[in-house]
């Protein structure tokens, strides 16, 4: 017998959210940060770096390399989606706004992905509300589209997804593969042909990412779910059992021959900061999903119980698990936390028909004294750089960032003041009155984190490109180097500062070799100096500067040159 569901749902409480609503929500949270930035460090201009070096066809595409040095991530996916991007973009477009195009496209197949997946989750039997004695309750359609609104709208409150989903690095890649393979599993009672569609497009693109591990572990739940589909015989639900083991063998296969396969368990025997850093990490980062998603196991504590195979409930929470299991186990854990957010989301939507009145107040009234302070930050702090008024703001940026000059913008103060006067009028629109649809409660959070999100990088867009990118110190570099500097020879680089180098000062860069002749310039960081006496003569070497990253005095370059051992006739 099945335990009663919790939720309890009247046919006025799933009036859609307008679709012109939740597209203008969506495209103002994926554009700020794929446009009109530089590639920050170190994850965003190392990947950058290896996609330029695969579109000049300087590397091997079955094995990039980026000043001799092979990527820390094993996917290949992201740098060729990156080198295609490059090779087929008009000439008008810069390259990095190429690389950045399909990457804003993963972004929203995730956002696709995640709310189709949750849609047909909430048609399941199991998941729907209570029937009403003389009716009245919610229509099985309307309530799986109110629940997949929601599941939408957690995904985007979340706070950690904001930068890590706007950068050109393998992390979307998986972020995206996974979404589909979440979808598929989700559809596939209900659409056989696009569930295998994108089950084969997110087990391959999540193996080729770099996370065929994840694939795995992922596709384990899909088998599951194949072997207890509702509505089909056991027949057909062994055969597509048989073929969801099948794509993931394949995956796994394909992984093993291009050497995807890595070890990447680190030990969790760490001291209390350590662990005292996951936790903040794991509180800060999938917050507010996550208090939902704990109070939609507790309200559906019985359906996860019973002996029937609730979907709505087992793939997010599976699905959630692994990620989490990631996060401890394996480095680095924010972007192995990344890849759960859908399904958190997913879990804290089915906690929106059991939530009570007196609650949903509570998360309306923190999100709105909580964003609404962010954003007068920002503005307060904005005016500061512009006016020098109020003066400690002021101060603080300058002390914070030496030497940044701050730039107005017309275009980026219309679309700040756009975004805060909607910000204000959907305040003035939720508190109006008593609004009946369940996803109420999560469109301040949602629109919140949007407009946090746009302000910094719209107003503090300037900012944040002197203090996280390269671009400051690589100028102060080619002032040093003079416009024709030649070959430069490097030791001990990073691929960041590599990338860095041959982008934005256009250098043409060789590792230190004693058979590399002719390069009047070395480039090395301090922790690398001296270097090896197989690799670099020191005593052929002299030190002529060192430049530094300005928001941060522990990222050095050292400049060489070579000392002049014979005289010239």
């Amino acid at each position: 017998m099945n335990p009663p569901t919790p939720a309890i749902v009247t046919q006025n409480a799933v009036r859609p959210l307008p679709r012109w609503a939740l597209m203008l929500l969506c495209i103002a949270y994926v554009i700020p940060g794929f446009v009109g930035r530089a590639p920050w460090k170190s994850a965003d201009i190392t990947a950058y770096g290896y996609m330029l070096e695969l579109a000049q066809g300087r590397t091997s595409w079955l094995n990039p390399l980026l000043g001799g040095m092979a990527p820390e991530t094993e996917g290949l996916l992201p740098y060729w989606i990156g080198a295609l991007a490059i090779q087929w973009a008009p000439a008008w477009l810069s390259p990095e706004m190429a690389v950045r195009l399909p990457f804003a496209a993963l972004l929203a197949l995730t956002f696709m992905a995640t709310w189709y997946g949750v849609y047909y989750l909430a048609r399941s039997p199991g998941a729907q509300p209570v029937a009403f004695a003389f009716g009245g309750e919610a229509n099985p359609l309307d309530y799986a589209r109110a629940i997949a609104d929601g599941a939408l709208l957690a995904l985007i409150a979340c706070l950690g997804l904001a930068q890590l989903s706007h950068e050109v690095t393998s992390y979307l890649v998986q972020l995206s593969c996974t979404a589909f393979l979440f979808f598929a599993f989700a559809a596939l009672p209900y659409h056989a042909g696009k569930a295998w569609a994108a089950m084969f497009v997110g087990a391959f693109g999540l193996t080729l990412a770099g996370a065929p591990a994840l694939t795995a572990l992922l596709g384990a739940s899909g088998v599951l779910l194949a072997l207890h589909l509702p509505g089909k015989d056991e027949r057909q639900c062994k055969a597509w059992a048989v073929v969801t083991v099948l794509v993931i063998v394949a995956a796994a296969a394909l992984a093993w021959q291009l050497d995807l396969w890595r070890w990447r368990i680190v030990s969790t025997e760490g001291g209390g900061k350590e662990w005292a850093s996951l936790a903040r990490l794991l509180i800060w980062f999938g917050w507010p999903a996550w208090p939902l998603a704990l109070w939609t196991l507790w309200r559906w504590r019985k359906q996860i119980a019973s002996r029937q195979w609730h979907r709505h409930l087992l793939l997010p929470l599976w699905f959630t698990a692994v990620s989490v299991a990631a996060t401890i186990t394996t480095q680095p854990a924010d972007r192995a936390l990344l890849l759960g957010l859908p399904a958190l989301a997913a879990l804290a939507a089915f906690a929106l028909p059991t939530l009570s009145r007196s609650m949903g107040a509570l998360i309306d009234w923190f999100t709105l004294l909580f964003f609404s302070v962010s954003a007068l930050a920002i503005w307060v702090i904005w005016i500061a750089m512009q006016t020098g008024v109020p003066a400690k703001p002021a101060a603080n940026v300058a002390k914070l960032a030496p030497g940044f000059v701050p730039q107005f913008s017309a275009l980026a103060l219309a679309v700040a003041l756009a975004a805060s006067v909607g910000w204000c009028a959907l305040v003035w629109w939720r508190a109006s009155r008593n609004r009946a649809p369940i996803w109420k409660s999560l469109v301040l959070p949602a629109s919140g984190a949007a407009l946090s999100w746009l302000l910094l990088m719209s107003l503090w867009l300037p900012l944040l490109d002197f203090a996280r990118s390269y671009v400051p110190q690589m100028r102060a570099v080619s002032a040093v180097l003079g416009p024709s500097p030649g070959c430069v020879q490097t030791v001990g680089l990073s691929r960041a500062q590599v990338a860095a180098l041959q982008y934005h000062a256009g250098l043409t860069l060789h590792p230190a070799n004693l058979a590399v002749t002719g390069c009047e310039w070395l480039v090395s960081d301090i922790a690398s100096w001296p270097a090896p006496a197989s690799t670099v003569d020191a005593l052929q070497w002299e030190r002529v500067a060192t430049v530094a990253r300005p928001t941060d005095k522990t990222d050095f370059l050292v400049l060489f040159r070579r000392i002049e051992t014979e005289a010239k006739p």
